[in-house]
């Protein structure tokens, strides 16, 4: 098989098979086949993969990881680790240092900040948070401990999908959950479906209706009444665009939730079950810093207020709570929010943590910003998580 062969296997349905390909891609490196990337100092601890929402499998995430030059990578799926092994597996087939955790909704309503819209574009009192440098022989308790609200998070799903075939029965629509959705993720083997896989799904019943093109802008302005920015029309009016699907999902995220979307209670655990866990298995909680959304880097996210303006009583109530960190992202604020957070997270002692987050092809794995000299700390953080993980692990 040739290089390009090799990489279209890297998503490969078969684990093994991903994992042998990228070793066969390695050994044409050390053979001089293929040019060895320039590696350099950059890490990213917020990469997802297929076992939540990304065109990446674990072992195409580290390979994008390898040659775009990082140091470390770091995985991070929605409610699930169980791409997590093959991601280890992956870094050391590459030699690149990993680390693994997890992201989540939680439920704070009965904390102070209940009734406010936290870091969720969606749903006041919900939250979202990540588990850092899970040692790796509590990988199965962390994913037996998401089975219930992934079981629960998929009723909510269909229910969502019934929704979404409202609005687009009228134009001969109809999305099928487990027969669109479903093969979409790798629910199958331990992963989690998103809204990002319902909408990936409704993408691809779009253009099997109306092609790619004009048709499909038309069919958002016109028939759903869907605003798309200027940059955005550009993508879906290139009928050759290879990343059409994923642009339209970020032109229906953007627009659409709203009006299918149905709260998330049941399948959010408690904001203190997700902290206890993180403590007892020896892991960092993070709360996951949003901000006021101007310019969304992900060009999903609406122009909106999140915890900036009470900031103050946000940081008493996650000491309280007993996070151990915050993280957050260099390139999704502005300097200024950037530096009150830092300087709260130094006020109140929390770990500070970044990384840069990854769901779709027109992603860099780099964060440009994250190279400006004051976030210094985030590479010497990454470093420790790296070291935690080497030092807790028995397995």
């Amino acid at each position: 098989m040739n290089k390009e062969e090799l990489i279209l296997k890297l998503n490969d349905a078969d684990v093994n098979v991903r994992l042998d390909s990228l070793r066969k891609l390695m050994e044409m490196i050390k053979a001089g086949e293929i040019e060895a990337p320039k590696q350099g100092n950059d890490v990213n601890n917020h990469i997802h993969t297929t076992f939540s929402f990304s065109p990446y499998s674990p072992t195409k995430a580290v390979w994008m990881a390898y040659n775009a030059g990082l140091q470390t990578a770091g995985i991070m799926d929605h409610d699930s680790l169980s791409g997590a092994r093959e991601f280890i597996e992956a870094g050391k087939i590459v030699g690149i240092l990993t680390t693994i955790g997890v992201e989540c909704r939680v439920n704070m309503k009965n904390t102070p900040l209940g009734d406010k819209r936290i870091n969720n574009p969606d749903q006041k009192g919900i939250a979202y948070c990540t588990m850092h440098g899970v040692p790796h022989q509590h990988i199965d308790e962390v994913v037996n401990f998401f089975k219930p609200y992934v079981a629960k998070r998929n009723e909510r799903n269909r229910k969502m999908i019934d929704r979404i075939n409202e609005l687009t029965a009228p134009y001969g629509i109809k999305t099928d959950f487990d027969k669109d959705v479903v093969p979409l993720s790798e629910f199958v083997n331990g992963g989690s479906i998103t809204e990002r896989h319902l909408l990936f799904a409704l993408s691809k019943k779009i253009t099997e209706r109306f092609g790619k093109g004009e048709a499909v802008v038309k069919f958002l302005t016109d028939d759903m009444g869907i605003s798309v920015s200027g940059k955005v029309r550009g993508f879906l009016e290139d009928a050759d665009n290879v990343n059409y699907e994923y642009d339209l999902l970020g032109a229906l995220k953007s627009n659409l939730v709203e009006k299918f979307y149905i709260d998330a209670d049941e399948e959010c655990p408690d904001v203190t079950e997700m902290i206890a866990l993180a403590a007892k298995i020896n892991a960092f909680s993070a709360y996951a810093y949003l901000g006021d959304v101007g310019d969304s880097v992900t060009g999903d996210k609406k122009t909106q207020k999140f915890e900036d303006d009470y900031i103050d009583l946000l940081f008493d109530v996650i000491k309280d709570l007993k996070f151990k960190a915050v993280t957050y992202m260099p390139s999704r604020n502005t300097m200024e929010q950037l530096r009150r957070v830092r300087s709260m997270c130094d006020k109140y002692g929390f770990f500070q943590i970044s990384g840069e987050d990854i769901n779709s092809p027109r992603q860099s794995f780099i964060c440009e910003a994250q190279r400006n000299p004051e976030f210094a700390n985030l590479y010497e953080s990454t470093m420790t998580l790296i070291r935690h993980e080497a030092e807790n692990s028995t397995i």
